[in-house]
């Protein structure tokens, strides 16, 4: 089971052929896909069994999805593998947000459901439209304070450990740890406040 701690995609030539496709090389994407595609549908998962049950996105539907946005003309300049899963992971988050969006378009008096964070003060999504409250907070902390948001993104929508997220952040372990630890805090404060 995929998360948080867990590492993901351990094959030294990952890196070398993102940067080759930044670099226009179609060819190198296409050579990455087969790398890449067994852990984002293990993210993919670990996104949608935190969804309501029945949800109607599948674990391959979201995962083509984000391929789609990837492959798009204009590639993103990736740093190596942990910076590719924390922008697919986001892109994840903006699908499951623009889906639960438009489920509910148009319903009259939708009674949106608080995120609340659990005893141990790790987020967790329980209801169908709690991921909207969750984004709208944390597009408020991305305001306030990006690196923060960061964290709370690689390690809740990647499963990426302290280690990891320091790597791609290019900051201490301890500063990562610090601030996992104020974000939670204030995304609790902030949902409390909107409950």
């Amino acid at each position: 089971m995929f998360g948080p701690g867990d590492a993901v995609v351990h094959h030294s030539g990952v890196t070398d052929l993102l940067r080759q496709w930044s670099g226009g090389d179609a060819a190198a994407r296409d050579d990455l896909v087969p790398l890449v595609y067994p852990e984002l549908r293990r993210l993919a998962h670990y996104h949608l069994k935190r969804e309501r049950e029945g949800h109607t996105l599948q674990t391959t539907a979201l995962v083509h999805e984000v391929y789609l946005r990837l492959a798009g003309p204009n590639p993103p300049c990736w740093e190596d593998r942990a910076h590719f899963f924390a922008i697919a992971a986001r892109m994840m988050r903006r699908i499951l947000v623009d889906y639960s969006r438009r489920r509910h378009a148009g319903k009259r008096d939708v009674e949106m459901i608080p995120l609340v964070l659990e005893e141990a003060m790790t987020i967790a999504v329980k209801q169908p439209d709690q991921l909207v409250s969750l984004d709208a907070a944390l597009e408020e902390l991305a305001a306030l304070d990006a690196r923060k948001c960061q964290v709370v993104e690689m390690r809740f929508f990647v499963g990426l450990g302290a280690r990891e997220i320091a790597t791609v952040l290019k900051t201490s372990e301890a500063t990562v740890r610090r601030d996992w630890t104020i974000a939670k805090a204030w995304l609790f404060r902030r949902l409390q406040e909107s409950a």
